[in-house]
């Protein structure tokens, strides 16, 4: 069968299967009240069903079954052992809480299994900042170390409503299209798989009677599959970069700006975290989509299709830039982006209205602080007049014989004989 009769097919029947089969998780997860409850973190208000991921996972199952034969390394087989180990692990977590420890070790587990097949070994960096050829214990660094961090940063933003759906569809929208381009018509069709299990989960997700979360068994089977297709990515043949419209020297940047939203947003809560002395996997609500939510007043659809909007208008550029650039350049320009982008949400993470208010409110604040500090001054100088004029009347007292007490004292004894 063609790619684009595959392609289609996969499409409705992991879009089909997800949709049809999201009604019944929910309706098990309500009868065995295995509900999501809202704290003081929570973007939601009520209790709500998790575990949607759970239609992730076997439409996966089901797709990679069916595109089996166009893996020339028999990818598949060492991507379904990483997808069950993180299924069971976001399905324990979801039910009764893990460590991070005990899920960051069950990730190292499923990454092994990905790092073992040398369709992803990454053999140069083509020239991304002069480096070329990299050594094989390299590679299981670089690749472990970015794969982690890929499956974590999505883990991450899954906050809100709609956020962690609409990034991945146009993160896996980008994969497909460069994949169909260079002929890997695998990982194509597995971004394809994915991309239509949550347009089908988004629905669900957004809707007020029927609303579901993917909850960690989504994401981190969602981040394991985007850190496999990033991996490949990098890892193409030089040869398969010149069907891109962008050089090739260019492709670790290129990959960067297509996870800006989760890897950005990752580096800014550690950073907040680690700043205010505490774990950077401590829970808060400190993420970019918050500040969205708290501080600009959006709704969790408007914050949704900002962030997703801004993930694809970035990859755009940055490829339009990739195509002409040296990577030097863009390195400059990523970095001036970051900065900028963390000057705004660290400083500026108020809408108009909050901030006039804010200065308005400092500024009463700042007044009644000079008011007290003034009465404080004024008291403490009378107080002292007063410390003053007593010492100088004792020493004139004392100067002429006589003590305060006994001044004291003689005008009491005349009081007295006024007053019998």
């Amino acid at each position: 069968m063609f790619f684009l009769e595959t392609a289609i097919s996969i499409f409705i029947g992991a879009f089909v299967l997800t949709y049809l089969t999201i009604p019944k998780i929910i309706s098990v997860v309500e009868f065995k009240r295995l509900m999501d409850d809202p704290n003081k973190r929570s973007s939601h208000k009520s209790r709500t069903p998790t575990l949607g991921g759970v239609a992730f996972f076997y439409t996966l199952i089901f797709a990679l079954f069916f595109i089996r034969g166009r893996d020339i390394f028999d990818e598949g087989f060492y991507i379904i052992p990483g997808l069950t180990i993180l299924f069971i692990v976001g399905l324990k977590d979801d039910l009764v809480v893990i460590s991070p420890g005990a899920k960051l070790i069950a990730q190292l587990f499923a990454v092994i299994f990905i790092l073992a097949n040398p369709s992803f070994t990454i053999h140069s960096l083509n020239g991304f900042l002069n480096i070329n050829e990299i050594p094989y214990y390299l590679y299981l660094i670089i690749g472990g170390f970015m794969m982690l961090t890929i499956i974590n940063s999505y883990n991450l933003i899954d906050g809100i409503d709609g956020l962690a759906s609409v990034v991945g569809i146009v993160i896996l929208v980008i994969y497909t299209t460069i994949f169909y381009l260079t002929e890997e018509y695998f990982f194509a069709l597995l971004s394809i798989t994915l991309n239509a299990s949550l347009m089908a989960f988004l629905g669900f997700n957004l809707s007020s009677d029927k609303k579901i979360f993917m909850g960690d068994t989504g994401s981190l089977i969602v981040g394991f599959i985007i850190s496999i297709l990033t991996l490949k990515f990098l890892a193409l043949r030089p040869t398969a970069y010149t069907e891109l419209p962008f050089l090739l020297e260019n492709a670790p940047l290129i990959a960067i700006s297509i996870l800006i939203v989760p890897l950005f947003d990752t580096a800014r809560v550690f950073a907040i975290r680690i700043a205010n002395k505490k774990g950077p996997f401590s829970p808060d609500r400190n993420h970019t989509h918050h500040v969205l939510i708290d501080y600009w007043g959006l709704t969790h659809k408007q914050a949704s299709f900002i962030i997703g909007c801004f993930n694809l208008l970035f990859v755009m550029l940055f490829i339009v830039l990739g195509s002409t650039a040296k990577n030097l350049g863009m390195v400059i320009m990523l970095v001036s982006v970051v900065i900028i982008l963390g000057y705004i949400f660290f400083k500026y993470n108020y809408n108009f209205a909050t901030l006039k208010q804010k200065i308005l409110l400092k500024r009463r604040v700042d007044k009644l602080k000079s008011r007290v500090e003034d009465s404080n001054i004024k008291r403490k100088k009378k107080s002292k007049k007063r410390i003053d004029d007593v010492n100088q009347e004792d020493i004139v007292n004392r100067a002429n014989g006589h003590s305060v007490s006994e001044t004291i004292e003689g005008e009491d004894e005349n009081l007295n004989r006024k007053n019998p």
